[in-house]
C-alpha cells in the first residue's frame, strides 16, 4: 500500500462520518430558509416547462435551479432531504479538496488538520444559514477545486471551476483573484492565460444560450442595481454585518487564535490565501446586505490560514485548535437540533389554510417573502415573481426608506399586471404584516384587491382575499 492511499484511506471515512455529523440538524427540519423554498417552487416550474430568465426568474444563475429540478425529477418534489445528503456530499468533497492542498503544500498531517478544521467551523453561523441546502454550500466545492486545479497548473481546469462556482451564485466567482495569482506566481505562460479564460468563458456562454442570453444578462447581473444598494439601509446593514461576523469568528475561535499567533512571529499565509479570504470577504460585502450565509465563502481560506499558521507553532497548539473547533462546533450542532422554528410554523399554517380554501389547479399569490409557501401548499404561484421584494425592492431585507414600486425590478410591474390579468389568483395571502410593502403603500396591489377580491380571514397575522365571482 503506497503512502497517498494509505493517507486518504484513514482520512476519508473519518472526513465522511463528520460530514454527515455537522449536517444532522439539516434534516430535522423540512424548511431551514425561504432561499430553499424559492429553489423548490423554481425547480416545480421548470417541470411544468418554465424556462429560466423568461417565465421563471430570480437574481441568480441557473446551477442551482436546474439541480433542484434534477433532484426532484428522480427523488419527487415532497422533501428536500436528498438536496441535503448533496450538500452533505458538497462539504465532504470540499473538505477532501483542502485536505489534499494542505497534504501538497506541507504534510500529511497538515492535510488530516485542513480537512478537520474546515468541516467544524463550517456550520458556525445561525442554523437557517448553514444547515440549508443553498447557494454558498454548493460554492464551497467549486472554489476549492478552482483553487486545487490552480496549484497544480491545471488552468483550463481551474477555469472551468471558477465558472461553476460564478454559475451557481455570482460571487463564487470571487475565487478567480487567488486562481489569477497562482497563475503569475507559476511564472504560467500565454497559453496558461488562455486556457484559464477559455475554462472560464465557455461554461459560462454555454449557459447564457441555453438560457436567454439577454434574460441571463440581466437577471445575473445588470438588474440588481437597487437591490444593491444600501441607501438607508446602513444602520440595518452595519448591525447584519456585526451579528454574523460575531458568529463566524465564535465559532472560528480554534482557527483564529493561531493565525493571531503566527502573525505575531512571522509574516505568515502564503498569497493565494490571503488573497482567497480577502476576495472571498468582497463577495460577502457586496450588496451590502451582510446575510448570514453569505459568509460560508470565508471558512475554506480559514481553514488552510489556520494549517498553515499550525506547522510553525508547536505541536500541542494543533490539538488546542481541534478541540477549541469541535467544542464550538458541538454548540452551534446543539442550536440546529434545539432552536424553535416560529417563522416555520406560521408559513406551514399559511400553507394549511392555502390547502383548504383552494383547489390543486387553482393559481395563488402570496404577497410576502416567504416563496415556501407555495411548495409546502402544493399551489402554482400566478406569478413568476415569488416574493413581493421583486416587485418591491424588499427582499433585500430593507427597512422602509427604498421600497415600494418604483424600486422594483426594471419592467416587472407591467409583467404583473399581465399575469394577473390572464390567471387572476384564486386567493390573495397578504402576509405583509406592517411592513414596508403592505399594500397600503403599493398602490398597484391595492388595486388588484379593490378590483374583485374580498377579506374572508387571516392566519397568524396575514389577511386572506378570496377572488369574488364573476357576476
Amino acid at each position: 500500500m503506497t503512502a497517498r492511499t494509505a493517507f486518504w484511506g484513514r482520512l476519508l471515512p473519518v472526513l465522511a462520518a463528520l460530514a454527515c455529523l455537522t449536517r444532522i440538524p439539516s434534516f430535522v427540519s423540512p424548511l431551514w430558509n425561504p432561499d430553499e423554498g424559492y429553489l423548490a417552487v423554481q425547480a416545480r416550474l421548470l417541470a411544468e416547462g418554465g424556462r429560466l430568465y423568461e417565465n421563471v426568474v430570480d437574481r441568480k444563475p441557473p446551477l442551482l435551479p436546474w439541480l433542484y429540478e434534477a433532484v426532484f425529477a428522480v427523488c419527487g418534489q415532497g422533501s428536500l432531504a436528498p438536496l441535503r445528503v448533496l450538500a452533505v456530499l458538497a462539504q465532504l468533497l470540499t473538505a477532501v479538496l483542502l485536505a489534499s492542498l494542505a497534504r501538497r503544500r506541507w504534510d500529511d498531517r497538515a492535510g488530516r488538520t485542513a480537512g478537520v478544521l474546515y468541516l467544524l467551523v463550517s456550520v458556525g453561523l445561525n442554523p437557517e444559514d448553514a444547515q440549508a441546502a443553498t447557494f454558498e454550500v454548493f460554492i464551497l466545492p467549486c472554489t476549492a477545486a478552482a483553487v486545487w486545479c490552480a496549484d497544480r497548473g491545471r488552468w483550463g481546469a481551474a477555469g472551468a471551476a471558477v465558472a461553476a462556482a460564478f454559475l451557481t451564485k455570482q460571487t463564487g466567482g470571487a475565487v478567480l483573484l487567488p486562481v489569477a495569482w497562482l497563475l503569475h506566481r507559476k511564472g504560467a505562460p500565454l497559453a496558461g492565460a488562455g486556457r484559464l479564460a477559455a475554462g472560464f468563458a465557455v461554461p459560462v456562454l454555454g449557459v447564457a444560450l441555453a438560457t436567454d442570453p439577454a434574460g441571463f444578462l440581466f437577471w445575473t447581473v445588470t438588474g440588481s442595481t437597487a437591490y444593491a444598494s444600501f441607501s438607508g439601509s446602513e444602520l440595518q446593514a452595519l448591525v447584519r454585518a456585526t451579528a454574523n461576523t460575531a458568529i463566524l469568528a465564535a465559532a472560528s475561535a480554534g482557527l483564529l487564535v493561531p493565525i493571531a499567533r503566527a502573525l505575531r512571529t512571522t509574516r505568515g499565509g502564503a498569497a493565494d490565501l490571503w488573497l482567497w479570504l480577502a476576495s472571498s470577504a468582497v463577495a460577502v460585502t457586496l450588496g451590502f446586505h451582510f446575510f448570514g450565509h453569505y459568509y460560508l465563502q470565508l471558512t475554506a481560506p480559514l481553514a488552510l490560514l489556520a494549517t498553515e499558521a499550525l506547522q510553525i507553532l508547536p505541536a500541542q497548539r494543533c490539538v488546542a485548535a481541534v478541540l477549541t473547533s469541535a467544542c464550538c462546533c458541538t454548540l452551534f450542532l446543539t442550536w440546529g437540533l434545539l432552536a424553535p422554528r416560529p417563522e416555520l410554523v406560521h408559513v406551514q399554517r399559511l400553507a394549511a389554510a392555502l390547502e383548504q380554501r383552494t383547489a390543486p389547479t387553482d393559481r395563488v399569490l402570496v404577497w410576502g417573502i416567504h416563496p415556501e409557501t407555495y411548495w409546502l401548499a402544493d399551489r402554482m404561484p400566478a406569478t413568476r415573481y415569488l416574493t413581493a421584494g421583486l416587485l418591491t425592492n424588499y427582499s433585500g431585507g430593507r427597512d422602509g426608506t427604498q421600497v415600494g414600486e418604483k424600486y422594483a425590478v426594471a419592467g416587472a410591474w407591467p409583467v404583473f399586471r399581465r399575469e394577473m390579468g390572464a390567471h387572476r389568483p384564486a386567493l390573495v395571502v397578504d402576509d405583509s404584516q406592517g411592513k414596508p410593502y403592505a399594500p397600503g403603500r403599493v398602490p398597484g396591489l391595492r388595486r388588484l384587491l379593490a378590483a374583485g377580491y374580498e377579506e374572508v380571514g387571516t392566519v397568524d397575522g396575514a389577511v386572506l382575499y378570496a377572488r369574488v365571482p364573476a357576476e
